[in-house]
């Protein structure tokens, strides 16, 4: 059985994506779906590919109590044809889910195609869906952009698992 594939995707793949991505999968793996679903990110643009990941990210992530390793992030531009492979594409803000949107052109995988924050309860209460990008910020930026992602991320959890048809 293919395993469901979700891409979370940002503007240059170095902040707001690896940073779903890692907690996203770490998730995944405490639901016992982590050999069922593969998670990956990328980037909008090309202005950061190949790069690490931000150390700020990293930095928050550790800050918030994660030990991974994430020097090997390396920094890639999404795919229209990914579109064919992914089940679920996850944009940081509007602009992203605007791309996205116009790269799917008239395939069925827009309907793949959603919000971070859809997922996240108080969100969904919000007018704004958008997870502000951090790179222009301090750790007080990162350290929000991490919240607004895990308040997200159960919500993810549990979509996924019921496209998996997995009885939560």
């Amino acid at each position: 059985m293919d395993p469901y594939r979700v891409t979370v995707v940002c503007t240059g793949n170095i902040c707001r994506s690896p940073m779903a991505e890692w907690l996203l999968r770490e998730a995944l793996e405490q639901a016992g779906l982590g050999e069922r679903v593969l998670v990956d990110s990328a980037g909008t643009t090309a202005w950061e590919k190949g790069n690490p990941a931000d150390p700020r990210t990293i930095a928050a992530m550790h800050r918030h109590g994660h030990t991974g390793d994430y020097s090997g992030h390396r920094a890639r531009v999404f795919d229209k044809r990914w579109f064919d492979e992914v089940d679920l594409v996850l944009a940081a803000d509007h602009g992203h889910y605007t791309v996205l949107r116009r790269l799917a052109g008239d395939r069925a995988a827009k309907d793949g195609i959603r919000m971070i924050r859809a997922f996240d309860p108080a969100g969904l209460k919000g007018d704004d869906l958008a997870i502000d990008d951090p790179w222009y910020g301090d750790d007080s930026d990162f350290d929000r952009t991490y919240e607004e992602i895990s308040a997200a991320v159960d919500g993810i959890v549990e979509h996924v698992r019921g496209q998996l048809g997995d009885a939560p």
